[in-house]
């Protein structure tokens, strides 16, 4: 099969058609119909089009979208979302990414509810898929003997952080949250201590303050999770865990999104780890809300 090139559309474009002219003949009449369409369809159409869009497009179907993106090596279709984002997010202004979010979705309420919707399950059955067993395994028996855990994240990747140092102290486990950035982030180090474990959410750059966090956490033999997209390969070799949360390649929903479900996967793992711990606390936790309650009726 011929196909077309246009310049330079980042590398992956360039791995996609390349992955449809090496699988060609292996694809059925349907496959190859979705790759057709996949290799020569502008990047941004597909970046903003669900499984069910892309098959009206090919006159397939969803189901064939997902088996024929498998054919060509994608996980699904949040993958090859991803790959194609890098390039086009770097190559591509953020107002003029956020015109064509807006050109894509118009003003069908409707229409807006199912992208949105469909991005998010998308993105968390991919989270799902990229996390094997044994590292979650890992991940948590990391946190589970801690004396006290860590939680850093900062921008977008702040509210995971937050929400996981908070909810880990209503369930009885010494936690805080660190966030600061520069000589600020000096004294959120100093506090690591051996016996610590720490948390950090981050999805793509690695930031300075990453490097010398896990640098410091070894240092001093603490345990390190990290919950990323891109940076696995960088640092798996420096943690404990790699946890994957897949970010958006269209930015329709939250960065945060899937970084606050692996939050919660870690939670509810603690929690069970130590149940009589966690009920406790739990119980503390609404007697002090009540008295505070109490007060204010008075």
């Amino acid at each position: 099969m011929k196909i077309s090139d246009h310049g330079d559309l980042g590398e992956g474009v360039a791995r996609l058609r390349t992955a449809v002219r090496d699988h060609w003949e292996t694809l059925s009449a349907s496959e190859r119909a979705v790759a057709q369409y996949l290799a020569s369809a502008p990047v941004e159409q597909l970046l903003f089009a669900s499984a069910q869009e892309l098959g009206t497009a090919s006159g397939t179907s969803n189901a064939t979208v997902v088996r024929a993106l498998q054919r060509l090596g994608y996980a699904g279709l949040p993958a090859l979302k991803r790959e194609l984002a890098s390039g086009f997010t770097s190559a591509v202004a953020p107002e003029v990414r956020l015109k064509q979010r807006i050109a894509h979705v118009g003003r069908d309420l409707e229409g807006i509810w199912g992208d949105v919707i469909d991005e998010a399950q998308e993105r968390i059955e991919q989270t799902r898929r990229l996390t094997e067993p044994d590292v979650l395994r890992a991940a948590v028996a990391a946190l589970g003997d801690a004396e006290e855990i860590h939680c850093f994240g900062i921008a977008a990747s702040e509210p995971a952080a937050r929400h996981l140092a908070l909810a880990l102290g209503r369930i009885g486990r010494r936690s805080r949250f660190a966030g600061a950035t520069g000589f600020a982030f000096a004294d959120a180090l100093l506090a690591l201590r051996q016996g610590d474990a720490v948390v950090i959410f981050q999805p793509g750059r690695a930031l300075a303050e990453l490097t010398v966090l896990v640098e410091r956490a070894r240092a001093v033999g603490a345990r390190i999770v990290l919950v990323t997209d891109e940076l696995g390969e960088e640092f798996g070799d420096r943690v404990d865990a790699v946890l994957t949360a897949p970010h958006t390649p269209t930015g329709i929903t939250s960065e945060a999104l899937t970084a606050l479900v692996v939050a919660d996967v870690l939670l509810l793992a603690l929690t069970a780890l130590d149940e009589t711990r966690a009920v406790d606390t739990s119980h503390q936790l609404t007697v002090l809300r009540e008295q505070l309650l109490k007060g204010r009726k008075g």
